[in-house]
C-alpha cells in the first residue's frame, strides 16, 4: 500500500486527529464484537502502521476506553462527550485502527473486503432494499 497522512474528528469535534504511516488494510468487520462497539451491522477499520503514526490534535483528554476483558486486545476507544469511535493504537500489531467513519475526507483507499462474514447478523449488508439519496418520500 503507500504512505498517507489523514484526518478526522468525532462527531461534536471535540477530538481531532492526524495519522501519518502506510496502509496496511481497510476491512468491514463482521464480528460480533465490532458490531456491539458499533451499533451497526460491521465496522470499517484502516490498519495503519506504525502505531506511533498517530497524534492527537484536540481532546486527546476526553477520550475514554473499554477493553472487553476476555479479548486478548479488542477495546473500544470513543469520545466521552458524543460517544462517537475514535482510533486506537495497537502496539502488538505495530498499528493505528482508524474507524473509516471518523475520517473528515474519504478513506484514500477503498475497502479491500468483508471479514469475519460467517459472524455477520443476517440483517446485515446482503438484501435488495431500495436506495435512497435521501429520506425516502413520505407515503
Amino acid at each position: 500500500m503507500s504512505y498517507i497522512s489523514v484526518t478526522g474528528t468525532c462527531l461534536c469535534g471535540s477530538v481531532k486527529y492526524i495519522v501519518n504511516g502506510e496502509i496496511k488494510r481497510f476491512y468491514h468487520c463482521h464480528c460480533q464484537r465490532c458490531r456491539k462497539a458499533t451499533g451497526t451491522g460491521h465496522a470499517s477499520n484502516l490498519l495503519i502502521t506504525p502505531h506511533t503514526g498517530i497524534t492527537w490534535l484536540q481532546g486527546e483528554d476526553k477520550l475514554s476506553r473499554y477493553k472487553v476483558p476476555e479479548a486478548e486486545r479488542f477495546y473500544n476507544c470513543f469520545c466521552q462527550n458524543c460517544g462517537s469511535p475514535m482510533p486506537r493504537a495497537v502496539p502488538e500489531l505495530d498499528a493505528v485502527l482508524i474507524p473509516a467513519g471518523s475520517l473528515d475526507p474519504e478513506p484514500p483507499v477503498p475497502p479491500q473486503g468483508r471479514i469475519f462474514w460467517d459472524s455477520r447478523a443476517e440483517w446485515s449488508c446482503e438484501d435488495d432494499l431500495p436506495v435512497f439519496s435521501e429520506y425516502p418520500p413520505n407515503t
